[in-house]
């Protein structure tokens, strides 16, 4: 017989079923993951060395935990990961509010039943999928959405006097009891609500409306936090503070590969949009990138963060923006442009919080700063660095292509332009195909034209030719007839 058929007190017992708290629950049940060698935390990247051993450890210490990062680094996901450390049911008084243990019953409720009824007291099973409650500090939170109130329908329903405790409405906190309760951005919760916390976290008492009921409550705290809110929106207060067993810190991912693979994951992408669509691998490189970049602008404020959900929905404005153009020319397959990359701007500009020098600049053009600089950092890891300076008479790697450009005056590169017309534009440039052939022999083919942007790109960047944008593409020409003809 399955332990979810008991239907009854006596049969629980009988079963040898043992009540355990949640924070043993989680505990021995992490002990067995580890020493399975399981993953604990599947699906969450770049925290490996970091923040999931600490969280380990606080969970193996039976601590709530306050985890504390800039926005978009996985906290609270790493909240809702924890439920798999739960136990698959766990039994509770049937019509209980507060999931009360039958071997510890709080409530009144539970408490009259068992007594009244004994080992036929009803046994309902809880599965751990809902034994996860979340909670969004926002100003507008009260003690009694937390905590509780008194009910005046039910006491006149009950004709009981307010005196009775049983008129009591238990809030959000008491109705998580036996489970994992999270409260995300606790620094914007007021301080006379995180007050209310104290007593719950510490000695297992809730206080309402003059009742003190001593209930202490099961539960696993997490709260999440952003640092820069301690001094733009409010503070958690000290003694709260104080009463949270760990706080750990996050961070965002610390390289490409991680990047990618956290961004592969979470976008939101069908098949056909996928199997439309051909992305170079040093397309990804450059998206993630563009996130690295962000994060040491000097125009972007750092301590506000740039989110990892800038990367995940600006890969998913780039297939977008290959697949309209390929929608467009009423093709089956098409391959992304490094002109593609314009389609994620209005992905990048609502998720950076800019400084004063960033909005006098404006974000857009910000935003395309950030995608030159990814080309900049990149070029010399395909390319031979371009020195700003070169001696005289010293042929260059480039000095091909840049005679090309001064000779033919350079070409257009519309937005809309088929594949055969892109194709043949960058394949008409002889030096390009020589370029990659000498330093990058491996190349797949279907990287080819990409990579010859990509060139074209890294040479704006380095001052060795001029991108001017025009209304319906690009135009690339050599950086000296650019300028005679300004004049």
């Amino acid at each position: 017989m399955k332990i979810e058929d008991i239907k009854t007190f006596g049969e629980l017992k009988k079963s040898g079923y043992v009540s355990k708290s949640i924070k043993d629950e989680l505990r021995q049940n992490l002990i067995a993951k580890i020493r399975s060698g399981q993953s604990t935390f599947e699906g969450v990247h770049g925290f490996e060395n970091t923040v999931i051993p600490e969280l380990e450890r606080a969970i193996l210490s039976r601590h709530n935990i306050n985890l504390l990062g800039l926005r978009g680094q996985a906290k609270t996901r790493l909240a809702r990961k924890m439920i798999e450390l739960l136990d698959e049911y766990i039994p509770y008084v049937t019509g209980s509010e507060i999931n009360d243990d039958p071997f510890h019953p709080l409530s009144r409720f539970a408490k009259d039943l068992i007594a009244e009824k004994g080992d036929e007291t009803p046994i309902s099973w809880l599965h751990r999928n809902e034994r996860f409650f979340e909670k969004l500090a926002t100003p507008d939170v009260t003690v009694a959405d937390l905590i509780g109130d008194v009910d005046p329908i039910k006491a006149a329903n009950l004709k009981l006097s307010y005196a009775d405790d049983r008129v009591i409405h238990f809030g959000m906190i008491p109705r998580a009891n036996r489970c994992i309760f999270v409260i995300n951005e606790l620094p914007d919760l007021q301080a006379r609500i995180q007050v209310a916390l104290f007593n719950i976290l510490q000695e297992g008492d809730i206080q309402i409306r003059g009742f003190k009921l001593r209930m202490p409550l099961d539960m696993q705290f997490v709260f999440t936090a952003n640092p820069e809110d301690y001094t733009n929106r409010g503070s958690i207060v000290t003694p709260l503070k104080d009463r949270i067993g760990s706080q750990i810190l996050t961070h965002y991912p610390q390289n490409i590969h991680i990047a990618r693979t956290i961004t592969a994951q979470e976008a939101k992408l069908d098949t056909a949009q996928s199997d439309l669509v051909y992305i170079p691998s040093l397309a990804k490189d450059l998206l993630e990138q563009i996130s690295f970049e962000a994060r040491e602008s000097e125009f972007i404020d750092n301590k506000s963060g740039v989110s990892a959900r800038l990367s995940i929905t600006a890969y998913e404005n780039l297939l977008s923006t290959a697949e309209r153009r390929a929608l467009k020319s009423g093709i089956d397959k098409t391959t992304l442009r490094l002109s593609d990359f314009m389609g994620i701007i209005p992905s990048i500009t609502g998720k950076v919080e800019l400084v004063y020098e960033g909005e006098q600049e404006g974000a857009a053009v910000v935003a395309q700063r950030l995608i030159s600089d990814a080309i900049h950092t990149f070029f010399p890891a395909y390319f031979p660095k371009i020195e700003r300076l070169e001696k005289q008479g010293e042929k260059t790697p480039y000095a091909d292509i840049l005679d090309w450009f001064f000779t033919e005056s350079g070409f257009e590169l519309l937005d809309d332009c088929t594949d055969e017309e892109y194709n043949t534009i960058l394949d008409d440039i002889a030096p390009l195909e020589k370029l990659i052939e000498k330093y990058q022999p491996q190349l797949d083919n279907r990287d080819r034209n990409f990579m010859k942007e990509f060139i074209l790109w890294g040479l704006v960047e380095y001052k060795k030719l001029s991108k001017d944008r025009i209304s319906e593409g690009y135009q690339f020409r050599d950086i000296f007839g650019s300028y005679i003809n300004k004049l």
